[in-house]
């Protein structure tokens, strides 16, 4: 077995993280959020926070050059404050209660907090846009610099074949209207970073993040810098999700570490959010809300999909054109779909911005498209294995936007494989709605649901996706060892072990012989974001390369051998605006479900018994790591199905604490998970390999509220299925 590479270091707890590193001579800063959902800047006043002993230094808007960011679109200011002519989006206008205002920088954490207090601020409050309606219904503005009038500032269309022909030749309608939730990322550690000025004279920030060249593109736009003065190093992450892809604390540390070297005070800074500042200081998975209508014949095939979906993007756009994407083409399911409506919007408010979450859009997409699915099997009177396989897509099918779908299309091997281990044994345990008071037995119903789902591997929707890495080559006449560099983000998945397996593969010498040198912009080139279920499978491909032009050199004589190599992918297309037509990725990954569950009928309790998880992953690399992936997304999807329940009230999150946020325990998690891993390569993926860790993600829900349908006849439309909602739902449909 290989020894992940992390591992002992983790184990022990020698691993650093971003707050684990302490220095003695370490100033702190405290990170000001303006605390105002939408409110205009009158006044800020930090000369009293200047006074309070201790404090070194403040940062304000004045101090950043060009004061916006953004991963997608720059519509963000980096701090609140008077605006430059730099800047496109308005910086006095504080569009969220996380917003930042200012930093304040001191000898010990006390003391900027006290500076942080003794800031004054005046605000002019202006009207609140707490939720798609409300902003929807508005004449204000959020982002007037777009120069729409309205907040739905992205829109997406699909218009495929004659819709009301599909109409017309439908036997049966399904209609539903669908509430997705927000879900908490929740990740291990909250965010922390230290800055600095390195040997060379860049600004350095070392932090937990997803793609170390594109946090030094956004720091090095904001202080108007050229990127080689600018330095991202990753430590050890405590986990992401998607959570750490947009900026939390980078641009403004590196800009404090820059204005206190001018000052002649080279001194590294520290910051850590507590979990509050966490949850209340990042991006979360989009609530939105999703109708739709299916209609099929009565032998099953499907001949229309209608949908109009609605993302709450919060006050700046992250990823959300991003993530509407992935709804936009998994909301009519994995399916051959003839004709097709679908309409798809992002929506400007005041509320948390929306963005990256494991998934991001196919979760949703796959809520309501399983759940219409299932719906239509029960009103055909159709299995609803036999239902999925009738209009599966296969390798040759014409996809929802007009395009052949990528060869390697193993969607029906999934849902045999699935549907073929549910007739196995399995033990149902005791439900406990309270630890100590087990159910009534004549309280509880079980029922099975079944969903299945696909995701893209990699960036979409022309993005000039890529992956660098460089390798060197040692020894006399046989290679001895080697030493790999890649700027991969190892958030806790395994990446780092997997990549050096790889590399060892290519090479052909032992995993123990390959160093490897990891995510600093310094020493490696552009990874591309550990996301998107893209890093294994872009990565790969450019350790072949970079192997391939390393022996190259070595077969030539030279000794060390070093070859570089940027892989590039097939290029993908942006969707045509009117018609949706367009081939928008590269590489899919396949999953199924079957989810056993048992639910009290007089709590609303739901014990997930089983889960059967079977998922193409074209070639299993590690296979402990895959199944730790497997399993962490069951868990992940868990919670966003049935126990997190992000509460936000005009537009403030009223409980950002794990006590009363409820991530899954060990006592709240499915009984058993079964994987089952099948390798169908893809064509075009190194080895055959497959992106594969969003996957198991993606159906879950569905095939929960299928499973909650079979054991009560009640159709669930919003998540979470909270013991509460699952009881006023039987509740208002008796049994």
């Amino acid at each position: 077995m290989t020894t992940r590479l992390d591992g002992p270091e983790k184990v022990t707890g020698a691993a650093l993280f971003p707050a684990d590193v302490v220095r003695p001579d370490f100033l702190h800063a405290q990170i000001v959020f303006t605390d105002q959902p939408h409110a205009r800047l009158v006044d800020l006043d930090v000369e009293p926070a200047r006074a309070v002993p201790g404090v070194v230094e403040i940062l304000t808007a004045a101090d950043i050059p060009v004061n916006e960011y953004g991963l997608v679109f720059r519509d963000q200011p980096v701090l609140i404050g008077p605006g430059n002519e730099l800047t496109a989006v308005a910086e006095n206008i504080s569009r969220w209660e996380a917003d930042q205002l200012c930093v304040v920088i001191a000898e010990n954490i006390e003391a900027a907090r006290a500076g942080a207090a003794a800031i004054k601020v005046e605000w002019e409050e202006l009207p609140i846009l707490g939720d798609i309606d409300t902003s929807l219904q508005s004449t204000v503005m959020l982002h007037p610099e777009n120069g729409l009038d309205t907040n739905a500032y992205h829109h997406l269309r699909i218009r495929k074949g004659d819709i009301d022909a599909g109409w017309s030749e439908a036997d049966v309608v399904i209609e539903g209207t669908y509430e997705v939730p927000y879900q908490e990322h929740a990740f291990l550690q909250p965010e922390a970073a230290i800055s600095y000025i390195d040997e060379e004279g860049r600004v350095t920030v070392e932090i937990a993040g997803q793609w170390t060249v594109e946090d030094q593109e956004q720091i090095a736009h904001a202080l108007d810098l050229p990127t080689e003065a600018v330095r991202v190093k990753y430590p050890a992450i405590g986990g992401a999700f998607g959570g750490r892809e947009d900026m939390s604390m980078q641009i403004v540390l590196a800009a404090a570490a820059r204005k206190l070297a001018a000052r002649g005070i080279r001194r590294p800074i520290r910051c850590q959010w507590s979990r509050e500042e966490s949850i209340v200081g990042h991006h979360k998975r989009h609530r939105g809300r999703i109708k739709a209508r299916l209609g099929a014949r009565r032998d099953g095939k499907i001949v229309a999909v209608e949908a109009d979906c609605y993302l709450d993007a919060g006050g700046y756009n992250y990823t959300s054109n991003k993530v509407l994407g992935n709804l936009h083409l998994c909301v009519g399911g994995p399916y051959e779909i003839p004709n097709a409506r679908i309409d798809s919007y992002a929506v400007y408010t005041n509320a948390v911005p929306g963005g990256a979450f494991r998934g991001f859009g196919a979760p949703q997409g796959a809520m309501v498209a399983e759940t219409q699915m299932n719906k239509l099997a029960l009103a055909l009177d159709m299995d609803p294995i036999e239902l999925r396989l009738l209009n599966s897509l296969r390798d040759g099918s014409m996809g929802i936007t007009q395009a052949e779908m990528p060869l390697g299309v193993s969607l029906p091997f999934v849902i045999d494989a699935a549907a073929n281990a549910a007739s196995e044994e399995f033990q149902v345990g005791e439900l406990r709605p309270v630890a100590t008071l087990p159910s009534e037995e004549s309280a509880i119903r079980r029922g099975r649901g079944f969903a299945c789902g696909y995701k893209n591997v990699g960036f979409s929707f022309g993005f000039p996706e890529r992956c660098e890495a460089a390798v060197e080559l040692f020894g006399d006449d046989e290679v001895e060892r080697a030493i790999l560099y890649h700027g991969a983000a190892e958030v806790g998945q395994g990446s780092h072990t997997a990549l050096r397996q790889m590399a060892a593969m290519a090479i052909g010498i032992d995993y123990e012989r390959v160093e490897t040198v990891y995510s600093d912009t310094a020493t490696s080139g552009d990874s591309g974001s550990a996301s998107a279920s893209r890093l294994t499978w872009m990565s790969g491909n450019s350790i072949l390369g970079a192997v391939e032009e390393a022996t190259k050199k070595w077969n030539d004589g030279e000794r060390p051998a070093r070859g570089e190599f940027r892989f590039v992918p097939p290029p993908t297309q942006t969707l045509d605006p009117v018609t949706g037509a367009g081939q928008p990725n590269f590489a899919y990954g396949y999953v199924a479900e079957v989810v056993d569950l048992s639910v009290d009928i007089e709590t609303g309790h739901i014990r997930v018994d089983r889960v059967i998880c079977a998922n193409d992953v074209g070639r299993v690399i590690n296979r402990t790591l895959v199944e730790g992936q497997v399993e962490g997304a069951i868990v992940q999807a868990h919670g966003y199905a049935i126990t997190e329940d992000l509460q936000v009230k005009d537009a403030r999150i009223t409980n950002p604490r794990l006590s009363a946020y409820l991530i899954p325990g060990i006592d709240d998690i499915p009984a058993e998970i079964r994987t089952i891993l099948l390798e169908h390569p893809d064509p075009r993926g190194p080895w055959g390999v497959r992106g594969m860790a969003e996957m198991p993600l993606v159906p879950y829900a569905a095939a929960v509220v299928a499973a909650l349908h079979d054991a009560t006849g009640v159709w669930f439309h919003q998540l979470p299925l909270t013991p509460s909602r699952v009881l006023a739902g039987l509740t208002a449909n008796p049994l």
